[in-house]
């Protein structure tokens, strides 16, 4: 500030800060050099401004950061959404979700073969017991497992011979090749080609098909066949997911 003159006296409006008279036309005051003129008001937001995150923050750019974090959030959604429409996204995702997921056996509601030893039915090869076979009674013999509700496919498993006791299982020929025809209920089916240990115990067979109706394993190339004996199918399991 710096003192006023006597005789200074000028007829104009008062200062809004300290009501010394200025001449008309000055931007600012005389006495304490504030500004004459009031400051415009902004104009009003829009409404969607006023709404958390887009509302005007006091500060400088503040607020733009989250934003922009939010809409690339919201883009990369968008594309998660549209991989998940695409073929391969949704098998990558289901894929996922069964390594994730837990499994659980889940029994045929029917059995078939296209053919059996005697004593040694289609029968034997669900009935959770390994002692007990299916004796299939050429290569190229079949065994057709329906389902009464659509199911995820996560694996099968497949115990191959008469039994789990090494001398037992050696007797008598056993599976070492063969194909499994997965039929879904749209009527697609899906093949994949099984190759086995030739040694007792459960040999596991990953999937992963959704809506499953049937199961059809196809036997290739067995292992000791000799002397017309049956090729022997210990036990067939089917996990779904949970």
């Amino acid at each position: 500030m710096r003192p006023v003159d006597a005789d200074e006296a000028p007829d104009g409006p008062p200062c809004p800060a300290c009501g010394t008279p200025n001449l008309p036309g000055r931007r600012f005051c005389r006495r304490c050099a504030e500004p004459l003129q009031a400051k415009e008001e902004a104009a009003p937001l829009p409404w969607w401004r006023t709404v958390w995150p887009f509302r005007r923050r006091v500060r400088v750019r503040s607020g733009r950061a989250l934003r922009r974090i939010l809409l690339v959030l919201a883009v990369v959604g968008l594309l998660f959404l549209g991989f998940l429409f695409l073929p391969a996204g949704r098998v990558l995702f289901e894929d996922v979700r069964d390594k994730l997921g837990g499994t659980a056996e889940i029994s045929p509601a029917g059995v078939s073969a296209s053919g059996a030893a005697p004593g040694h039915p289609a029968g034997a090869a669900i009935d959770g017991l390994t002692n007990k076979y299916w004796g299939a009674p050429a290569l190229g013999s079949s065994l057709t497992c329906t389902f009464g509700t659509p199911f995820r496919l996560v694996g099968v498993v497949v115990h191959t011979g008469a039994s789990k006791e090494p001398e037992e299982f050696r007797r008598e020929p056993r599976p070492i090749r063969a194909e499994l025809f997965v039929e879904t209920a749209d009527g697609t089916v899906h093949e994949k080609k099984l190759t086995f240990n030739d040694k007792p115990g459960p040999q596991e067979v990953r999937t992963g098909i959704s809506d499953v109706v049937s199961v059809r394993l196809v036997l290739r190339e067995a292992a000791g066949q000799d002397g017309g004996r049956p090729i022997a199918v210990g036990e067939v399991e089917f996990f779904k997911r949970t």
